[in-house]
């Protein structure tokens, strides 16, 4: 199983909207092939900044079925606007 993690700082103010707009983007998401689970967390210390963890069976499960299918498209108009700046996205193992 491969760990997707992604800090994503949201702009100044738009939390709420960012929050409405991931429930409907975690539909998404969660219907993907290869797609385990994912968790979204709010930073306690930090306003509008969040983590967003995403369990894939594999790592092609996320960087080319994922990304390489129209829902992506679907996706990344619902949250892209929302990042400043754009987020970091990492793939981890368990060791």
């Amino acid at each position: 199983m491969i760990l997707e993690v992604a800090i994503l700082n949201v702009k100044v103010g738009l939390s709420v909207d960012f929050e409405k707009a991931f429930s409907e983007a975690q539909k998404i998401i969660s219907s993907m092939n290869g797609y385990v689970s994912h968790q979204l967390k709010k930073c306690l210390e930090e306003n509008d900044k969040y983590i967003l963890l995403v369990n894939w069976e594999t790592l092609e499960a996320h960087t080319e079925g994922f990304r390489g299918s129209a829902e992506y498209q679907d996706w990344k108009k619902l949250l892209h606007h929302f990042y400043e700046p754009f987020p970091i996205v990492e793939h981890y193992v368990e060791v």
